[in-house]
């Protein structure tokens, strides 16, 4: 048993926030399920465009798209939809095991295409298509245009990882779009116990635009509530989620969509390491995480047990407090939106660029 394995037990599933094919070829994804009992793993464009860029692992499919071809757009979904086909195959047996709540592999649209619904439900339609895995998941963001292509995908069928959350009433949209697209699949015979879904707050931005905020404003009060806002928010998010799923009138069998922490890698070293880890632990939940936030927590441990159950007054009061001393929230993650799509469409740019370099 490790401290993984405890935190699994007080309900929240752990996934890897990486994926390459060196992790796979090597056998080095299978080990980091095996000895630190991960059940997941996610990936972005950032992943992505560093997994590419590094050794020498996808040279031979390049050599073989460069002859067949094939455009920029269309070698990097080649190579990322085969990645994550695999790394589907490795974790088939969790997959299995949960009865499909986890041992899920998540595989974002272009972030280019996040202000174009029709753009965005097809290519996740082509994604899920083309892994062909039961346990593959689609990311798409939660931007305001995403959203009914979020209703749009579920109500295909497709499994669907809702990325890039920053604030509640963002979330209360997206359990909107669940909970429709989810009776949409029961109405078109789907089988909606066959459908997960997850929505994935970020955590550590949040922290890191609002002490940025507390540090100019200044003083005592204000300083003091540096690095709260992050655990405040999703513990209020999580909140919602009681609210909304504890006695919902869904589809009978279908999956409560769980929240999902991600971004949980302290950005600020004066932090523990584990803070997004051991303060948002409960039940229903995934924390996807940067192997060294994993080792940290294998190695320290620091849980407490469910620290998201019969919190939300006191995240509330850290809310009210930030107002006070002169955050606006709602300009944070007005920015936060802004800047989450456009860094996956910088990577995403960033890996179009050196790809199409090496195709030539």
């Amino acid at each position: 048993m490790t401290y993984i394995d405890d935190l699994f037990e007080i309900g929240t599933s752990t996934w890897l926030d990486d994926l390459s094919r060196d992790r796979i070829k090597s056998g080095n994804l299978r080990d980091v399920i095996d000895s630190k009992s991960i059940v997941g793993v996610t990936t972005n464009p950032s992943i992505f465009a560093s997994a590419m860029s590094k050794g020498t692992a996808y040279d031979e499919q390049i050599a073989q798209l460069k002859a067949a071809g094939v455009d920029v757009d269309e070698a990097v979904y080649a190579m990322t939809i085969d990645d994550v086909r695999d790394a589907c195959d490795v974790f088939a047996d969790i997959y299995e095991k949960t009865d499909g709540q986890d041992g899920r592999v998540s595989i974002e649209v272009d972030p280019r295409m996040s202000a174009d619904r029709d753009a965005t439900i097809a290519q996740a339609k082509e994604l899920w298509e083309k892994v062909d895995r039961p346990n593959v998941m689609i990311k798409i963001p939660a931007t305001d245009e995403s959203l009914p292509a979020i209703s749009d995908a579920l109500a295909e069928g497709i499994s669907v990882n809702v990325t890039l959350i920053f604030s509640v009433g963002r979330y209360q949209q997206v359990i909107d779009a669940f909970k429709d697209g989810i009776q949409r699949a029961a109405d078109n015979g789907k089988d909606v116990s066959a459908i997960h879904s997850v929505a994935s707050f970020f955590v550590s931005r949040m922290d890191t635009e609002v002490d940025k905020r507390l540090e100019a404003i200044g003083g005592d009060e204000a300083l003091a509530l540096r690095g709260q806002a992050g655990v405040a928010n999703a513990r209020l998010a999580y909140g919602l989620f009681l609210e909304e799923f504890d006695a919902s009138d869904l589809p009978a069998g279908t999956n409560p969509q769980r929240p999902l922490w991600a971004s949980t890698g302290v950005k600020n070293p004066d932090y523990p390491k584990t803070l997004y880890v051991s303060e948002l632990a409960g039940p229903n939940t995934v924390n996807t995480m940067p192997e060294d936030t994993i080792d940290a927590v294998l190695e320290e441990g620091n849980l407490h047990g469910d620290t998201l159950n019969g919190t939300q007054a006191e995240a509330k009061e850290v809310f009210d407090q930030l107002k006070a001393v002169g955050v606006d929230m709602d300009d944070v993650v007005t920015v936060l939106e802004r800047e989450g799509v456009d860094k996956f469409v910088a990577s995403w740019s960033e890996l179009l660029e050196s790809m199409a370099e090496r195709l030539k």
